[in-house]
């Protein structure tokens, strides 16, 4: 049963490309209801897990954005790009010949804890009540306030440079993105993020999201049934 009105939470694994108000959009014409938001942003480059509300529960909005997150990805050392990920391609080129596998794995232990983070410039974060991908679309210049943010845990699961393979627990409004910029910068490098996985917002895992597609597919399956059912009686 679905009551969008008194309000439903959905949750889905953001397709890759796509930004969480196109899935947000998607889903608002599928149902064809309009009272539909999303539960924390997602980069267009990211999956994983996207919370949405409708109806009366699009009040609980804030309190599900606040919880932790879980991140899976890749870290590619060498190189970075101007909004951290690869929404725009390498623009500068760092060495890796001396960055070993133990500093690695000691650099990951020194971004554990409570901590302040800037958001990279390419971001919706607002300044001065303007997104701040605004200014860096126009080339201006922005002075980025810092953030204060909790990193739980940072595993380092794989190695294979230039691509480093971890797994994050962190506070909400972490960027992964800016993450990843610093982690090059601390090994005397440079680095971007070249792939990212929500796996759990708050106690919602990666396992309980349904693709965007088959989400849409089991809801018309049911507004079938349910209009069989209303014309028989």
């Amino acid at each position: 049963m679905y009551d969008f009105e008194n309000g439903e939470v959905i949750v889905v694994n953001k397709p890759l490309h796509w930004t969480s108000f196109d899935v947000v959009r998607k889903i608002r014409s599928v149902i064809q209801f309009k009272k539909i938001g999303h539960a924390g942003t997602l980069d267009p480059l990211a999956t994983g897990v996207l919370i949405l509300a409708t109806g009366k529960k699009t009040k609980t909005i804030s309190l599900l954005q606040a919880t932790t997150k879980e991140y899976t990805g890749i870290i590619t050392l060498g190189g970075t790009t101007p909004c951290f990920d690869l929404e725009i391609p390498v623009d500068k080129f760092y060495p890796t010949e001396h960055i070993t596998n133990d500093m690695i794995f000691e650099t990951a232990k020194k971004f554990v804890g409570e901590q302040t983070q800037y958001p990279p410039i390419y971001s919706a974060v607002k300044q001065d009540g303007k997104p701040l991908y605004l200014a860096a679309r126009k080339q201006e210049e922005v002075e980025l306030k810092k953030r204060f943010i909790t990193i739980f845990e940072f595993e380092i699961t794989k190695i294979e440079m230039p691509n480093v393979h971890f797994r994050v627990q962190c506070s909400s409004g972490t960027y992964i993105r800016s993450l990843a910029n610093d982690f090059g910068k601390a090994l005397y490098s440079g680095s971007h993020l070249s792939q990212l996985c929500r796996t759990k917002s708050g106690d919602i895992f990666l396992e309980q999201a349904k693709n965007l597609d088959e989400w849409i597919a089991d809801y018309r399956t049911w507004l079938k049934a349910k209009t069989e059912l209303t014309t028989k009686d």
